[in-house]
């Protein structure tokens, strides 16, 4: 707080005249005090500022006399064993214009491959139908005797399934449809079951010379008891001398 100016002239009165009181002594008691207050406040602040300065210059610290945002900030060091949290710098907005254009986010090529390729096919498949067998008796042939009357058949079934291809490996296979598109045809065997007579005819003679004590060729001289017609082939002994020739006709 700066006293008023004197509005009376710096220099002393003339001679003869009576001096007149200053600005002080003209104001009021109150004034006077506020005046006096003001002036030893004024002290004290000065004093407290040129103190501070020279205590700041001797101990070599400097002056911070500029705000908090021109200070430069110092990293906070955090207590023993207590987590530790950094704090990224405050980046100064720029003023000037920025060149670069923005860039378009490509995608990656690693995020591209994760995703799995899957792949839902029909595939068809035939399997053979092996046929059946069945057995029928048949008197007609000599006993024990094995004939086939009608060959078997293999049938086909055609089977669906729905397979499940991830990146090419199959992992997965359902079966959809299962359907015999071929019958199978059985197989039927006959069996004979005729039992052999007991023979009555001479194997040593082709043809039915039958046994006895002599055979004679009939219309021969011969007294038999048994006669035989001609012509007979003789493929073994002619016991009963029926080929009187010897070129193995008998009876001729």
């Amino acid at each position: 707080m700066q006293p008023p100016q004197n509005p009376e002239p710096p220099y002393p009165p003339s001679f003869g005249e009576t001096p007149r009181p200053n600005w002080f002594r003209r104001a009021t008691p109150a004034s006077r005090v506020a005046v006096i207050l003001g002036s030893v406040t004024l002290s004290i602040l000065l004093l407290c500022c040129t103190g501070t300065a020279i205590i700041g210059a001797l101990s070599g610290e400097p002056d911070r006399t500029g705000t908090a945002a021109e200070e430069p900030q110092q990293p906070i060091l955090a207590a023993s064993g207590e987590p530790t949290e950094e704090v990224a710098p405050v980046a100064e907005p720029s003023t000037a214009p920025s060149s670069t254009a923005p860039s378009s986010a490509a995608p990656s090529p690693t995020s591209a491959a994760a995703t799995p390729v899957v792949q839902v096919t029909t595939v068809t498949e035939r399997a053979t139908v092996r046929y059946g067998e069945r057995t029928v008796k048949d008197s007609s042939l000599a006993e024990g005797k094995r004939v086939v009357r009608t060959k078997g058949v293999n049938g086909v079934r055609t089977l669906t399934y729905e397979v499940t291809t991830t990146d090419g490996v199959r992992t997965a296979k359902k079966l959809v449809t299962s359907v015999v598109t071929k019958q199978p045809v059985t197989q039927v065997v006959a069996v004979g079951t005729k039992k052999p007579k007991s023979s009555t005819c001479d194997p040593n003679y082709s043809g039915c010379v039958p046994i006895a004590s002599d055979v004679d060729c009939a219309g021969g001289s011969g007294n038999g008891p048994a006669y035989v017609s001609g012509p007979i082939r003789v493929i073994g002994d002619d016991i009963y001398d029926l080929d009187r020739d010897g070129d193995g006709v008998a009876c001729d």
